[in-house]
Order: structure tokens, then C-alpha cells, then sequence
């Protein structure tokens, strides 16, 4: 049961959490700290409550993604790996200590961060579709260590498709995409082994769903580079406190 201190701290750092992912994609890696320092809530809890939450904020990108339908095809491979990853990396979590994933999500953090602040060359002249099969391990591989640590799968995918240089509409409807079936296997691992706290899960989701809204609207007024940059900076010091955890705790 959270305190109303650990709640008026908590609810309003997830309602941000939401408003970064609206933003810029890429804010759902925060879910988890703050869902384990802000609400003292047990790591693989956090996890499971985390991958089902984000279902909703994955919802807010239906509209996007219909307005593309080539590109959504595209990427059904990705999701059916995803799919089967999320639901193998949920059933890992268990068998990890809390240290080994505080610190999968700390290198999770650092390298959002890194990524941030060394934008790719988004101009330069993409490369060709993946194929079906590389497509389909991809979605494996990013759904398996997207529930492993509890994010919603755009943090690991979109900065990866770049580094492939695959066309840039097809990275961002992928990312937006993948959050859906990685919420849904993981998660249902996670309620069947009784991890899943679902009233806290629909909880930080709508938060989520409500801040995406409202970063999708603020992003429009600002400047993406800049907020690309604070939010760089943002993930850098998450993932350096989460060092000085583990180096604290060891």
C-alpha cells in the first residue's frame, strides 16, 4: 500500500513519464525507477506492472499508424517475434536476481541517454527493408529484453532500425507498434505467475495515456532537437543514480 507521500510523488513523475513518451518516444524507460524509488514498490512487481501499463500509451498511436497501412504490414514480422520474446523474457524475470535487472535497466537507461545526445544521420540515404526472418528476430529479441526489463520497446528498437538505416516512417511506426504485443504477452506471463498488480498497472497507464496525449501536443510547439537533448540528459542522470544504487547496495 503506497503512503501519500510516496503517491504525490510517484503519480506525477508517471503522468511526466507519460508526457516524454508522447514527446519523443522514448520516456517509458523511467516507468520502472520510479516505480521502484518513488513507490518503493518490489522490482519484479514494477516489471509487470510497467508492461501492461503500457498498452494504453501504445493505443495512441493507432491513428498514426492507420494513416500508413503499408508500413504497419511491414512490420506484422516484428510483432509476431515480439510476441513470443515478451513472453520469454517475462518468464525470465523470476529466475534473476534484483541487482541483475536494476542493472539491465540501468545500461537500458544510459544507452537511451547516450543514443540521445548522438542523434544518427537521419538524412543520410536509407538502406533496404530487413527481410521477413531478420524482421521477425529483431521483434524477438527487443520483446524479450523489453520485458526482461520492464519497457515498452521503443527505447531499444528505434535507436536500433537507425543504426540499420532503415527508412525513418518505418522506425517510428515500428516503435510506436511494438509496445502493443509486448504488452500483452509479457504481462499475461507475469498475471499467471501472480506478479501482476492490475490495479496499479491501469493506474500508471492511463497516466501514461493522458501525459502522451498532452507531449504530443507540446512537442508540436517546441524545439525537437532541445527536448531531445534534456531528455538525453534526463536518462543519463537516471541511469548514473542507478549506479550509485548498486554500487551503494553491494
Amino acid at each position: 500500500m503506497l503512503s501519500m507521500a510516496s503517491a504525490a510523488l510517484m503519480l506525477p513523475a508517471i503522468l511526466l513519464t507519460g508526457a516524454l513518451i508522447g514527446a519523443c518516444g522514448i520516456g517509458g524507460v523511467l516507468l520502472v525507477p520510479i516505480l521502484t524509488h518513488l513507490g518503493g514498490i518490489p522490482l519484479p512487481q514494477a516489471i509487470a506492472a510497467a508492461s501492461l501499463s503500457f498498452a494504453l500509451p501504445a493505443l495512441a498511436a493507432v491513428r498514426p499508424m492507420r494513416r500508413q497501412p503499408e508500413l504497419l504490414q511491414r512490420c506484422l514480422p516484428l510483432l509476431g517475434g515480439a510476441l513470443l520474446g515478451a513472453a520469454g523474457g517475462a518468464l525470465t524475470v523470476h529466475w534473476l536476481s534484483a541487482g541483475s535487472l536494476m542493472l539491465g535497466v540501468m545500461l537500458l537507461v544510459l544507452f537511451a541517454g547516450w543514443r540521445g545526445l548522438r542523434p544518427l544521420d537521419v538524412a543520410a540515404t536509407p538502406a533496404a527493408f530487413l527481410s521477413t526472418h531478420s524482421l521477425f528476430m529483431l521483434g524477438a529479441v527487443i520483446g524479450f529484453g523489453s520485458a526482461l526489463t520492464g519497457t515498452g520497446g521503443p527505447v531499444l528498437i528505434l535507436p536500433l532500425l537507425m543504426l540499420m538505416r532503415q527508412p525513418l516512417p518505418f522506425a517510428v511506426v515500428a516503435a510506436q507498434a511494438i509496445q502493443f504485443p509486448i504488452a500483452i504477452a509479457s504481462s499475461t506471463v507475469h498475471a499467471l505467475e501472480g506478479r501482476l498488480d492490475i490495479k496499479l498497472a491501469l493506474i500508471c497507464g492511463v497516466l501514461m495515456l493522458l501525459g502522451s496525449f498532452a507531449g504530443q501536443r507540446a512537442a508540436a510547439a517546441l524545439n525537437v532537437a532541445q527536448l531531445q537533448r534534456m531528455v538525453a540528459l534526463l536518462l543519463l542522470a537516471v541511469g548514473l543514480w542507478f549506479g550509485w544504487l548498486l554500487l551503494r547496495g553491494s
